[in-house]
C-alpha cells in the first residue's frame, strides 16, 4: 500500500495549502507526514516551514501543484457561473409555469 503513496501531500486550505513530505521508510512501518511548506495561491508565496530549506524537487512539486490547483479553481469558478445560470432558468420556468400567486408573493 505505501508504495502507491505520492511523495508529497497538499492539505488544501482557503488560500492554498500546507505541504507535507510523505515518509513510509521507518521502523514502525507507518506513514509519517513532515510539513515542509505553506503555499499561498493568491500571491504565489511559498514559505518553508520552520528553518527548513526546500530542495529543487520540493519546489518543482509545489510549482506543479500550484499550476494544477489554479486550473481547477478557474474551472470551478466557471462551473459555478454555469450552475447559477441553470438555477435562474429553472426558477424562471417555475415562476412562469408552476407557481401560484401565493408562492410568487412569498418569494418576491
Amino acid at each position: 500500500m505505501s508504495g502507491d503513496l505520492p511523495e508529497y501531500y497538499f492539505r488544501v486550505r482557503e488560500n492554498g495549502a500546507f505541504v507535507y513530505r510523505i515518509d513510509t521508510a521507518n521502523r514502525q512501518r507507518r506513514i509519517d507526514m513532515d510539513q515542509i511548506a505553506v503555499v499561498n495561491i493568491r500571491n504565489g508565496q511559498v514559505k518553508p516551514h520552520g528553518d527548513r530549506e526546500l530542495s529543487d524537487a520540493d519546489m518543482a512539486a509545489i510549482s506543479d501543484w500550484i499550476e494544477e490547483r489554479t486550473e481547477v479553481l478557474a474551472w470551478r469558478e466557471i462551473d459555478d457561473i454555469h450552475r447559477a445560470v441553470d438555477y435562474l432558468n429553472l426558477t424562471t420556468h417555475w415562476a412562469q409555469s408552476k407557481a401560484n400567486d401565493e408562492q410568487l408573493e412569498a418569494v418576491t
